[in-house]
């Protein structure tokens, strides 16, 4: 009988699906209106390595962002792989955090409900709905801003800030926001907007906000077992379906 030749599906490059990622990520950042053009940051660990990580080049506008354009760097600051520049910041804040916590994903903006938030002397995030005690027990707070991160020593404080968190205020600054994928970490950044977005809007009316008990965050933070989805593939449903927006409306990030 004649040899069965079997053909094998080629496995997706991890390295370019991420990128594809990240270009994603940045294009829906724009879309999200949690972006500033072309400052801020997004970057992740190169996969299979702890020491490179990727980042748009610095002076492209993140709407316009695609996985070839993705390029890599080490902490050093020296590019392994692309010809675009890295921001001075980006270097001294995305690298020392990458190193110290651990984070594969690492996100920085001064998104605009947030800030506002951060712009406060009490800039707490309260347990007032059921997005919101997602954060609870989740959230650091760096209440001293230093001016602009020019200095690697400045990322190691983040660092330290951050802990093992997902979340850091930047008090006068902004946020930053870890993950261990793309769509985790993206889904946290959006939906830490739209929980600041409700409590600024609900502390502007001046009438008190009813919070949630310790109990309830207790409960909302571990469902029932058998619950329908895990909250990673709750999060990967979400990137996916966000993707096929971008398909429709903002195509090209994957090219």
């Amino acid at each position: 009988m004649p040899a069965t030749h079997l053909k094998i599906a080629e496995q997706p490059d991890p390295v370019w699906q991420a990128k594809i990622h990240l270009a994603a990520a940045l294009r829906l950042a724009v879309r999200d209106e949690l972006d500033e053009g072309i400052d801020n940051h997004f970057t992740m660990m190169v996969p299979g390595y702890t020491d490179r990580f990727m980042i748009l080049p610095f002076g492209l506008h993140w709407s316009e962002a695609r996985a070839s354009d993705i390029e890599i760097f080490n902490e050093q600051g020296e590019i392994l792989e692309g010809s675009g520049k890295i921001e001075r910041s980006a270097l001294c804040i995305h690298a020392p955090v990458h190193r110290i916590t651990g984070a594969k994903v690492v996100l920085h903006t001064h998104q605009t409900w947030a800030l506002a938030l951060n712009m406060l002397k009490d800039n707490r995030l309260l347990p007032a709905s059921q997005t919101a005690a997602f954060f609870c027990g989740t959230t650091a707070y760096d209440d001293t801003y230093t001016g602009l991160a020019d200095a690697m020593n400045e990322g190691e404080r983040l660092s330290h800030m951050i802990g093992d968190k997902q979340v850091l205020f930047m008090k006068n600054h902004g946020v930053l926001v870890v993950g261990n994928t793309v769509a985790q970490a993206y889904k946290r950044l959006y939906r830490l907007e739209r929980v600041c977005r409700a409590q600024v809007l609900a502390m502007s009316t001046g009438r008190e906000i009813a919070t949630l008990s310790d109990d309830v965050v207790h409960v909302v933070n571990n469902p029932a077992p058998g619950n329908s989805h895990s909250q990673e593939e709750r999060d990967d449903l979400y990137f996916a379906a966000m993707m096929r927006v971008l398909d429709r409306e903002a195509p090209g990030y994957a090219d």
